[in-house]
């Protein structure tokens, strides 16, 4: 047994259906544009987990690092 209930020898036979199919070089070419989206997901993924966190106040809610810039705004449009 392989897979799921799937033996070695079905799987076999369906790699030389998709091969014949689609033959080496779109399928090089397609793996290769998979190996590139796999690793830009993980870079953004990364890029993600180092972006500094906001930081809490003493109640648990997020500070607003920006308000004053933000009060300086809407003071000048008043």
């Amino acid at each position: 047994m392989g897979f799921g209930g799937i033996s070695i020898w079905q799987l076999a036979i369906v790699l030389v259906i998709v091969i014949l199919l689609f033959g080496t070089k779109r399928l090089k070419g397609v793996g290769g544009d998979l190996g590139e989206a796999i690793k830009g997901f993980r870079k953004s993924v990364k890029d993600e987990e180092d972006k500094p966190k906001p930081e809490l106040d003493d109640k648990g809610e997020t500070l607003d690092v920006h308000a004053q810039e933000k009060r300086q705004d809407s003071q000048s449009r008043d």
